[in-house]
């Protein structure tokens, strides 16, 4: 993840598209890191570029952990952390914005049965707005493919990972799932083994298109294509549009002399879009920011105007979902 380059992202500069249009960003982070501060005040700036953002939705991202504790309950501090935004936000002070709405946390559910007790610590943490948990699981192969938390080959079908897991259907939480395209197969077990649990597949499966994957987009899109076509068959699972902006899918956005336009956003991802929307319905499908990950390659009002722009021939209805109602209802907001 790089530093932010405002002077680069100032390049490409647009206007928002239908500015009056709500939207949920279901997918955004908060962290306070050496050179790298992205808090409440930054994302008002990024969310006031024209757009109406109604709400949004703070995923972990393993920012201000508890320095004391048993070490499960270490991640709680993250959601003690964002609650205190979310409130500051509440106050009315900071705009109309319900910023945090929903919380997902983190918790090592290879712990196993004691994950609840952890789980439980965050929904007293979040005043409400605890959601769930997203427990990374993305792993390749190829050293040339990290992963975040570097999570081991095979995490979803681990026996003592589900044990933890259970303990979010008894809790009526979700599952935020971090995977990438080749491990697609491991989720549609996972949700179909636990049918009362829903998921909520962040950006659209993880393609890669770097490192042992570059030439190889057409065997890498079938595979996508199959997996996200088998993850719709389970009822209990959502998908975000997003993760636009960040390296892995092999687009090079932050490597281009300036960064690009909503429209050469649009049509790049239109395929992948257009394939999860045909496949898990419009009520199942959301557009997120990623921010500030995504912020490496676009600005936050290119970014909502791309997913307009893709948008643009849906109807009324159709875009309420993808802009808003299939994140509040997925967040139960």
């Amino acid at each position: 993840m790089t530093t932010p380059r405002p002077d680069w992202l100032a390049l490409t500069s647009e206007e928002a598209i239908d500015p009056d249009l709500p939207i949920c960003d279901p997918h955004h982070h908060f962290w306070d890191r050496p050179g790298f501060r992205y808090m409440l005040d930054e994302l008002l700036v990024d969310i006031g570029g024209g757009h109406n953002i109604a709400e949004t939705v703070f995923v972990e991202c393993s920012a201000m952990y508890r320095k004391e504790g048993p070490e499960a309950m270490i991640p709680v501090g993250e959601t003690e952390f964002v609650t205190g935004l979310a409130a500051q936000s509440a106050s009315g002070e900071y705009g109309i914005t319900k910023v945090a709405a929903g919380i997902v946390g983190y918790v090592d559910l290879t712990i196993g049965e004691a994950a609840k007790e952890v789980l439980e610590a965050h929904i007293v943490a979040g005043g409400g707005r605890f959601r769930g948990i997203r427990n990374s699981s993305c792993w390749d192969e190829s050293p040339e493919i990290g992963g975040y938390k570097n999570p081991p080959k095979g995490l979803l079908q681990d026996e003592n990972f589900r044990k933890g897991y259970a303990a979010l259907g008894e809790l009526d939480l979700s599952f935020d799932a971090w995977l990438y395209h080749t491990q697609h197969q491991e989720l549609v077990d996972l949700a179909r083994t636990f049918p009362e649990i829903k998921i909520i597949v962040d950006h659209i499966g993880g393609p890669i298109g770097i490192g042992p994957y570059v030439g190889k987009h057409d065997e890498m899109m079938k595979l996508w294509k199959q997996g996200m076509t088998d993850l719709a068959t389970c009822d209990n699972v959502t998908v975000k549009l997003g993760g636009t902006g960040m390296p892995l899918g092999g687009y090079g956005w932050d490597e281009r002399p300036a960064p690009p336009s909503s429209q050469d956003i649009a049509e790049t991802m239109a395929p992948y879009y257009t394939h999860c929307i045909e496949q898990f319905g419009v009520e199942r499908c959301m557009f997120e920011s990623n921010f500030p990950v995504d912020n490496q390659s676009m600005s936050y009002t290119v970014l909502w105007n791309a997913f307009k722009r893709f948008a643009k021939d849906y109807s009324a209805s159709e875009k309420a979902w993808l802009f808003r109602d299939a994140a509040k209802s997925a967040y139960r907001i």
